[in-house]
């Protein structure tokens, strides 16, 4: 599409209420935005405002074609700094969308590309804890895709205290020999990250911060269950498992 008819489709975005019409003004300039120089073509048209103020609508189907319009722009760095003013909106939305809908997950895939870089890592602070319920209570599906935010968010050494503070009963359930194999590989590079950065702290780590059901106790203070989970896991058949379980294990 040119320019041109991006403009009218951002224009029509604009002008009209009618769902139906928002839907598929947004389908189009999602597939518009697969390509690189739309993307800069939709942001000097402001579009990204645009989009990003269909993220209130009260229609859940609306607000899921946004979340992947802006999903397929945010693959451009400049466009980045832009969207990353809606982080908290999108957390809101991920937050109260029905438990494994595609309106959670297209959430989730936005914040897992907004979150590759550290940039923007403190402004999903207050949602880890609902990251973390939704690993326990998600599908496969929705599991993969909150660990692949996870997973980005554990790189940050300045996420790590945050996250080690967190309580999860149920994650050493992840760490299986049964459990679908892009969940473990996510759970344990999650657990390395974790363990890498706590290492690399100049000491002030101070357990009594960190509570019995905290991730702290869970994956990183000597804990027997989690060191038998992983020399079960050492006999996995996957060569990338064990990869990540010897990383684990030598840090």
């Amino acid at each position: 599409m040119d320019a041109d008819a991006l403009q009218k489709l951002i224009h029509l975005l604009q002008a009209t209420d009618d769902p139906l019409i928002q839907e598929q003004a947004l389908i189009t300039l999602s597939n518009s935005a697969a390509f690189s120089v739309n993307q800069d073509i939709i942001r000097n048209l402001d579009g990204l405002s645009v989009i990003g103020g269909m993220l209130s609508d009260c229609v859940p189907k609306v607000k899921e074609k946004a979340l992947n319009a802006l999903n397929n722009l945010s693959m451009n760095n400049k466009n980045q700094e832009e969207i990353q003013v809606y982080i908290t909106q999108v957390c809101r939305n991920v937050e109260s969308a029905p438990l494994n809908s595609d309106l959670q997950l297209a959430g989730l895939r936005l914040l897992t590309n907004m979150s590759v870089t550290s940039n923007y890592h403190h402004k999903m602070l207050n949602s880890i804890l609902c990251f973390l319920h939704l690993l326990s209570e998600g599908t496969e599906r929705t599991q993969i895709q909150v660990l692949k935010v996870l997973v980005n968010l554990s790189a940050n050494p300045a996420m790590t205290r945050h996250l080690l503070r967190a309580e999860v009963p149920s994650l050493l359930l992840l760490f299986d020999n049964c459990i679908n194999r892009d969940i473990l590989l996510r759970a344990l590079a999650f657990a390395a990250n974790l363990k890498k950065n706590m290492n690399n702290e100049d000491g002030t780590m101070i357990q009594d911060q960190y509570s019995k059901d905290s991730i702290f106790f869970t994956l990183c203070r000597d804990s027997t269950p989690f060191a038998q989970k992983l020399a079960s896991l050492l006999h996995h058949p996957d060569t990338e498992v064990k990869e990540q379980v010897v990383r684990i294990l030598t840090q």
